[in-house]
């Protein structure tokens, strides 16, 4: 199995922990430090998030001002659309914020957005298991 690791550069390491913890994910200890943490999202998918200097030694380039321009977006899913709503309120309780864009495609998929303290864009999701089978939803 791959798994993949998603860097994120970040300003504040404990903002940006006490949202992810806040969203219900787990810190690997064996990955982070004082400068950056390693966010268990899934046995196979991760986000590291580095402050800006520790970030800075991985890329050659510039990093991006993710609160002016959208850089990447992530989707996760969520196992119905209560759960989209949940992850969107426990965002905005633990430092992030909802931009209200709402995606409700007939019955078949349930999207809403939003972004972690640095701008990072994140939109949890649902798809109707029906919708996506091919069944009448």
């Amino acid at each position: 199995m791959r798994m993949i690791f998603v860097n994120l550069p970040i300003t504040s390491l404990a903002r940006s922990r006490a949202l992810y913890e806040g969203l219900g994910f787990n810190i690997n200890p064996q990955f982070s430090d004082e400068t950056s943490a390693c966010v268990v999202i899934s046995d196979a998918i991760y986000v590291m998030i580095l402050e800006h200097e520790k970030f800075g030694g991985f890329s050659p380039q510039p990093i991006a001002d993710t609160l002016a321009t959208t850089g990447a977006m992530f989707a996760l899913t969520c196992d119905d659309r209560a759960g989209v709503d949940a992850v969107v309120a426990a965002a905005v309780a633990h430092g992030g914020s909802d931009t209200g864009k709402v995606q409700d495609i007939d019955g078949f998929m349930y999207a809403r957005t939003i972004r972690d303290p640095d701008g990072h864009v994140f939109e949890p999701f649902w798809m109707n298991p029906a919708a996506v089978e091919g069944q009448p939803a």
